[in-house]
This record gives structure tokens, C-alpha cells and sequence, in this order.
């Protein structure tokens, strides 16, 4: 009697579907983070000092963290982990940001702090976690350098002065560049890592800016003030915090940056009607190249 043939299991729906939830994400980062840009160049020219618009950040996040306490329980999270998270997520990454903001316009931002993260997170990756560079990810990252590449030369030297806040920005990057691979290496959970950057900053650094920092937030009306908690306390911390945790956690961070590395792009374009920061011929060539070199990043393996 002749045994019969086993029979072919179809392959599990899951992982294709966790990859679709993490390009999802990473795309809902990058709009995320196109209005952070923006709201964040519009601070510098409203009456706030950078510790203002981060004060407001930290108290947003505060509240909404409260929420997710209630809901799904205090975040389990050891005090080197959250700390090292805080460093990057929290505190290095949005600082340079508000304080970058007042010495350049967006497109500097966009470009310096996450046109360069898939570099700075690759490099990193491969310093301290041997990660291998394959061909797509070479060709990838070079016509997103490229698409960069353009997008600079095409603003850089409008501004002049601009360079400190090039600097600044290069700090948030290394900072959230830094923050990608530990929530990688430590494999935090989205909603552990969410409100953990929700409530503990708050708690360090709102002590620190009512007695020693300086403040013009009584001179900000209160629509502005509601606008920036708001957008920087609920969407940039919880809602943008979130989704790139979830991202990282499913399609791994390479792809994650990639996607991200449309931010430059998507904030440049916007600002050009938004904040009357046009672009030229040069910066326009810059966006095509750095959409290319996103779907080729996306493309093929896992990274």
C-alpha cells in the first residue's frame, strides 16, 4: 500500500501581513514627521524660545501617556533602557530640532536630520552590530545620497549662517539614529516604548525648565500654544513614537530609515508654499531621486 504524499501547508499569511503593518507605518512616520519639520521651523518664527516648544512637547506626551497607563498598564521598562531610549528619542532628536530651527530653514532640517538617517543608522549598524551591506542596500542608499545631494545644493547656500543649525541637526540625527538600533537590539514593544517616551521625560524636564531656562511663553497666544502641544505632544511623541517602533519591530530598521528618507523630500515640497522656502530645478531632481532610491530600498528581502 503505497503511503500517500504529505500534504503542502500554504505559507502563513503572517509575515506578509507584519510587513505590510510596517510599511504602513513607516509611511505614516514619514508624514508624521514632514508636519514636525514644519511645525518646528513655524515655532522658531513664533514667539516661543526651543525650550517653550519643548516644554509643550513633554506636557502633551505627559497626558497622553497618563491615558496609555490607564489603558494598557505602566510600561515595563528597566531604568538603563529607558534612559537610553530618553537620550536619543526624547531629548537629543527633538532638541536639535527646536533649537536647529532658529538658524535654518526646513529643507536643512529635513535633509540633515532624516535624509541622512538611513546612512547614520546603516553605518552604526555595521560598527557596532557587523550588519552586512548588501547591493540593493549600496545602490539604494546611493541614489537616495544623490536625490540628498541635489536637495542641499539646491538650498544650502541661501542661507548663510545656516551651518550651525546643520550641525545641531547632525546631533539629532546620530541621537535617533541611535535610538532605531537599541529599539532594535532590545526588541521593545511598540506601546512599551510609546509610553515610556510619553511620561518619563516629562518628569526630568519640566522641573529643569521652570527654574533655570528662558521663556517667552506668556507671550504666545493661545492657539499657537494649543497648536504646538498638540502636534508635538500627541502626533511627533505618541503617534509618530508608535508607529516607528512598530516599523523597526517588523520590517527592520534599514527599510524603516529608507522609508523615512522621503521625509526630506515630502518637507520640502510643502514648504515651498507653507513657509515661501522654494525649491529649484536641482532640489526638484533632488525628490525623484530620493522617492527612486526609497522604492528600491523596499524592495526585495527583508533588511
Amino acid at each position: 500500500m503505497s503511503q500517500a504524499a504529505p500534504a503542502v501547508l500554504a505559507p502563513s499569511p503572517a509575515p506578509a501581513r507584519e510587513r505590510a503593518v510596517g510599511f504602513a507605518c513607516a509611511f505614516g512616520v514619514t508624514l508624521v514627521w514632514c508636519g514636525f519639520l514644519l511645525a518646528a521651523r513655524l515655532s522658531a518664527q513664533q514667539p516661543f524660545t526651543p525650550w517653550d516648544v519643548a516644554a509643550l512637547r513633554y506636557t502633551g506626551g505627559f497626558l497622553c501617556g497618563l491615558a496609555l497607563a490607564a489603558r494598557f498598564g505602566w510600561p515595563r521598562l528597566g531604568a538603563g533602557k529607558a534612559l537610553g531610549l530618553m537620550a536619543g528619542a526624547a531629548f537629543g532628536f527633538p532638541l536639535a530640532s527646536y533649537i536647529g530651527f532658529g538658524f535654518a530653514p526646513v529643507a536643512h532640517g529635513a535633509v540633515m536630520m532624516t535624509g541622512l538617517l538611513p546612512f547614520v543608522t546603516a553605518g552604526l549598524a555595521t560598527l557596532f552590530m557587523g550588519e552586512r551591506w548588501t547591493g540593493r542596500k549600496l545602490l539604494s542608499l546611493a541614489v537616495v545620497g544623490a536625490g540628498i545631494g541635489l536637495l542641499a545644493a539646491d538650498t544650502f547656500g541661501s542661507y548663510p549662517g545656516a551651518w550651525r543649525g546643520d550641525l545641531i541637526f547632525l546631533v539629532g540625527c546620530l541621537s535617533w539614529a541611535g535610538f532605531t538600533l537599541l529599539i532594535r537590539h532590545w526588541r521593545v514593544p511598540a506601546i512599551t516604548a510609546t509610553t515610556a517616551l510619553a511620561l518619563y521625560p516629562a518628569v526630568i524636564y519640566l522641573p529643569v525648565w521652570l527654574l533655570f531656562l528662558p521663556s517667552r511663553l506668556h507671550e504666545a497666544p493661545a492657539g499657537a500654544i494649543a497648536f504646538q502641544m498638540a502636534y508635538h505632544g500627541v502626533l511627533a511623541v505618541v503617534v509618530a513614537g508608535f508607529l516607528f517602533t512598530r516599523a523597526v519591530n517588523a520590517i527592520g530598521s534599514a527599510r524603516t530609515t529608507t522609508v523615512t528618507a522621503l521625509t526630506p523630500a515630502l518637507a520640502a515640497l510643502l514648504a515651498w508654499p507653507l513657509m515661501a522656502e522654494p525649491l529649484g530645478t536641482a532640489g526638484l531632481m533632488g525628490v525623484v531621486l530620493v522617492s527612486l532610491g526609497m522604492v528600491l530600498g523596499v524592495m526585495g528581502k527583508r533588511a
